[in-house]
């Protein structure tokens, strides 16, 4: 599939993003409500990237914040799965500094496939 390295790339920026405002507000926030926060700039950043390079040819024209509510609520399958492992990866490692951040990525990678077909399936799926 052709979207794959570009959905990929956009998933690597999603969690930089992802682990970067989770580092910034889990002192304030906790685990939990951080990880909310940062999953939702995470989903902003990556719509934005997938929508104008993974997706560009099937980007809506008009309607981006439909689109955008659309990609959000196509997200949530793999935020499930997400969760899970950052859950799971949470109660596992060792509490050190980079535990949240190596548990963001073991969430990202599980939910990659899962969001690549609602992205694709559901959400960047050109005019109509």
């Amino acid at each position: 599939m052709k979207r794959t390295l570009p959905f990929a790339i956009a998933g690597v920026a999603g969690y930089l993003v992802d682990a970067g405002v989770l580092s910034l507000v889990f002192g304030l926030l906790g685990p939990v409500w951080g990880r909310v926060l940062s999953w939702s700039c995470a989903v902003t950043a990556t719509w934005l990237i997938n929508r104008n390079f993974a997706f560009s040819d099937r980007a809506a024209r008009q309607g981006k914040r439909r689109e955008l509510g659309r990609y959000g609520l196509a997200m949530i399958p793999g935020a499930m799965v997400n969760w899970l492992a950052y859950g799971g990866a949470m109660a596992v490692l060792p509490a050190l500094d980079w535990r949240p951040a190596l548990a963001v990525a073991a969430g990202s990678l599980a939910g990659l496939g899962v969001n690549l077909v609602a992205a694709h399936k559901l959400v960047f799926r050109g005019d109509r």
